[in-house]
């Protein structure tokens, strides 16, 4: 069984806190253990290579919620950049409008 290193505690955006997962490369021999880690704690495991932070592990699950978390944030961030930018549309006029050419 290898020691895993934890160092220091991140902040999470709804308020709980949890101990970052920090592995030297070394110890990525035992994959199967590492997997278990990425999965039992649902967070990513940093990897150290000669002390400086290199990659970082994450389950599958965990990479796809944050794949659909960055797409949402990526529209969320066009969206304001249009509003800004005027780009809007009143809503009740354009439902008139759209029942009007379609006859709805």
């Amino acid at each position: 069984m290898h020691t895993w290193y934890n160092y220091g505690t991140i902040k999470l955006h709804k308020g709980g806190a949890f101990m970052p997962q920090i592995v030297p490369i070394s110890h990525l021999k035992n994959t199967s253990e590492i997997s278990e880690m990425c999965h039992s704690t649902k967070e990513p495991i940093f990897i150290t290579k000669n002390g400086y932070g290199d990659m970082v592990l994450m389950s599958m699950e965990n990479y796809e919620r944050m794949m659909k978390l960055s797409k949402v944030y990526k529209e969320l961030e066009e969206s304001e950049s249009q509003i800004e930018a005027g780009q809007t549309m009143n809503a009740r006029k354009q439902l008139a409008s759209m029942r009007e050419k379609y006859g709805l």
